[in-house]
């Protein structure tokens, strides 16, 4: 079996209000700045002059260096983060979180809730006027967490939209690209079968299992695991996927 390629990585600041002092929501956080690449007297959105400068990035990159521009998103609500709020997140990781559920709610790879999907609708909102005036690229490339409300939240964010027919909603699940491991039951997926008839829609990567082997009742991730599964998650999408503009749908433990 070919050994999986391993990366170093590093964001490159300058171009996205995030990695600055400062963070925005608008339009990404894209900075309204010139680049090298910028043509005298060519017009475009600050978008669609960004997308010409990361060609040119990548157009003359050492050999080994490759530019990728990551789309980011968290899930919305889920009936989980309804429950620890209603417990208090003392209680919630000390006794709640390890059981599937209460009498109120059932938690276990845990559902959206209304007000979840509406938070996923407005993503699709937001993402459907940035490719119409802001010229945003869409992604090459999805990819989603496995548990539930992920693939949820990734068909109502991206289905539907006016996409170029290159760049088609294709969704595909990694099991690396999931929430801490272990011990809240939210986090543990569900059987294989049950989601492949719930989101006949996507492409689940070769070598799942059917059940969540991953998971654990008596161990939560740490800090230093997580980051060794998700470097493991980088190297198999930068080794493997010739995209540069490429969109994740996970968990603010992943991002």
């Amino acid at each position: 079996m070919p050994q999986q390629p391993t990366f170093s990585y590093r964001t490159v600041t300058g171009y996205f209000l995030q990695s600055e002092d400062a963070t925005a929501s608008t339009n990404f956080g894209l900075i309204d700045r010139p680049y090298e690449s910028d043509v005298p007297g060519e017009s475009g959105t600050q978008w669609q002059r960004f997308e010409r400068e990361v060609e040119r990035l990548n157009d003359t990159a050492d050999e080994g260096v490759v530019y990728k521009v990551l789309y980011m998103g968290r899930h919305g609500q889920g009936v989980h983060n309804v429950a620890e709020a209603r417990y208090g997140r003392e209680e919630w990781d000390r006794h709640y979180a390890a059981l599937p559920g209460d009498a109120l709610a059932h938690w276990t790879d845990a559902h959206l809730t209304s007000t979840g999907i509406q938070q996923a609708l407005a993503a699709h909102g937001f993402w459907r006027r940035q490719l119409a005036s802001a010229k945003t690229p869409a992604p090459q490339t999805h990819y989603t967490s496995p548990l539930y409300r992920c693939l949820e939240t990734a068909n109502l964010t991206f289905m539907d939209l006016d996409l170029p027919a290159d760049r088609a909603y294709a969704p595909i699940v990694k099991e690396r690209l999931r929430e801490v491991l272990g011990v809240h039951t939210c986090d543990q997926r569900s059987p294989l079968p049950v989601l492949r008839s719930a989101f006949p829609n996507f492409e689940f990567e070769e070598g799942m299992a059917e059940e969540d082997e991953l998971w654990s009742a008596t161990h939560r991730e740490t800090n230093e695991e997580i980051d060794v599964r998700m470097k493991s998650l980088l190297d198999d999408v930068f080794g493997s996927d010739g995209a540069t503009f490429i969109s994740f749908t996970t968990h603010s433990g992943a991002i």
